[in-house]
C-alpha cells in the first residue's frame, strides 16, 4: 500500500509539471497571436511622408526653377587712329631771304598720334544663382469624424500552437477635450492577460499618438516625440522617423473607424499609414472592401472588411469589420499569424 501510494504521489507531480510547461508555452503563444506580433525586422520598409488614400494620387512637386544664364562679356573696340595731316608743299624761297623765312614761320602743328587704347579687361565671372530648392511636399491629411466613447465586449476564439482557446475582450474608448485613451484587454481562464494601451491627443485628423503600451508578463511601449519627430522605443530599438498621420497598433483601428465615418474612402480603394508597434514601425496598406451581412454573438450586423496583406514572410494578415450602424466601430477583427496561430475577435454585446 505504501508503494502504490507513493507511486500515485509521483505520477501526480509529473502531471503538474507537465501542465504548468503547457501553460507556460500556450500563454507565449496567444501572446503572439493577438492583435500582431511586435518583433522588430531588420529592415522595415520605408514609411510614407503622410497617409494615403488610393488610388487618389499625392500633387506633383513643382520643377525647380532653372538657372538664370551667366552675362555675355561685352568686346571693348579701340577707336580708330586719325589720320595725319598732310605737311604743306614747301615753296622754294631766293637764297636771302630763306632764313628770314624760316626764322618767321610760324610753328608747325604737331601731328596727333592715337591713344593707344586700353586692353580690355577680363569680364567678371558672375555665378550663377543658386536655383530655389523645390518646397516641401504639402502634407494634407484626410479629415476623420471620431466615434463616440463607448465600452464593447467581444468574444475571443482563437489557436495557438496546435491548441484551441476561448478568452474575453474588452475595448475601452474615450476623448476627453483634446486627448483621448484607448485600451484593449484580452483575459482568459488558467491562461492570463494581455493589454495594449494608447494615449494621445486628437484633431481634426484624427488620432496623435503620445505613448503606446503592450503588457503581458511585462510592459514594452513606444514613445512619439513630436517636438524631435521621432519614435522611441523602450526595448532600445533604433527609433523611427515620426511621420504625419503615424499610428500606433491599437489607434490605427480607430482612426480607420474615424476616416470611413467621414466619408473619406469608400470600397475598392485603399488606405495606406505608417503604423508603429513597441519595437518598429512600418507601412500598412488597407484594402477596402464592400459591406458584407456578419452574424456574430451580439447579432446580425452589416460591416465593411479591410485587410491588410503579409508583405513580409513573418508578417501578419489582418482583418478588421466595421460597422456603419456602430460609427464603423470594429466589431470583428481576425489576426492570421505566419505560423498558422490566429486569434478571432468578435463582438458579443451590442453598445
Amino acid at each position: 500500500m505504501k508503494r502504490s501510494a507513493g507511486a500515485a504521489r509521483a505520477g501526480l507531480l509529473a502531471l503538474v509539471v507537465a501542465v504548468l510547461l503547457a501553460h507556460g508555452l500556450l500563454v507565449e503563444s496567444i501572446a503572439d497571436a493577438w492583435w500582431t506580433s511586435s518583433a522588430p525586422k531588420t529592415a522595415p520598409p520605408p514609411i510614407p511622408s503622410q497617409v494615403r488614400l488610393i488610388p487618389q494620387p499625392p500633387p506633383p512637386l513643382p520643377a525647380p526653377k532653372a538657372s538664370a544664364p551667366a552675362p555675355t562679356p561685352v568686346a571693348i573696340t579701340p577707336p580708330a587712329p586719325r589720320p595725319a595731316r598732310p605737311a604743306p608743299p614747301r615753296q622754294e624761297a631766293p637764297d636771302d631771304t630763306a632764313a628770314d623765312a624760316a626764322a618767321n614761320a610760324p610753328p608747325a602743328e604737331p601731328i596727333a598720334q592715337p591713344l593707344a587704347a586700353p586692353d580690355p579687361a577680363p569680364a567678371a565671372a558672375v555665378p550663377p544663382p543658386e536655383a530655389d530648392p523645390p518646397p516641401a511636399p504639402q502634407v494634407n491629411l484626410p479629415p476623420v469624424t471620431l466615434p463616440p466613447d463607448v465600452d464593447l465586449q467581444y468574444e475571443v476564439l482563437g489557436q495557438a500552437s496546435g491548441l484551441r482557446y476561448r478568452a474575453s475582450g474588452e475595448l475601452r474608448w474615450r476623448v476627453m477635450g483634446e486627448t483621448y485613451e484607448l485600451s484593449m484587454r484580452l483575459s482568459a481562464f488558467l491562461i492570463g492577460s494581455r493589454s495594449q494601451t494608447s494615449v494621445g491627443q486628437v484633431d481634426a485628423t484624427g488620432l496623435l499618438p503620445d505613448r503606446f503600451s503592450d503588457r503581458t508578463r511585462s510592459e514594452r511601449a513606444a514613445h512619439f516625440d513630436r517636438s524631435g519627430q521621432r519614435i522611441r522605443f523602450s526595448n532600445n530599438a533604433p527609433d523611427a522617423e515620426l511621420q504625419p498621420g503615424a499610428q500606433d497598433r491599437l489607434s490605427v483601428f480607430l482612426q480607420l473607424a474615424g476616416l470611413l465615418q467621414a466619408g473619406a474612402v469608400v470600397g475598392g480603394g485603399a488606405i495606406e499609414l505608417p503604423v508603429a508597434g513597441v519595437g518598429g514601425s512600418e507601412t500598412w496598406r488597407f484594402q477596402v472592401g464592400e459591406l458584407e451581412p456578419l452574424e456574430l454573438p451580439a447579432g446580425s450586423l452589416l460591416a465593411r472588411r479591410l485587410v491588410r496583406e503579409p508583405v513580409d514572410v513573418r508578417d501578419s494578415r489582418v482583418e478588421v469589420w466595421l460597422a456603419p450602424e456602430l460609427g464603423h466601430l470594429p466589431v470583428r477583427l481576425r489576426i492570421t499569424q505566419s505560423q498558422g496561430d490566429v486569434a478571432d475577435q468578435q463582438l458579443s454585446r451590442r453598445p
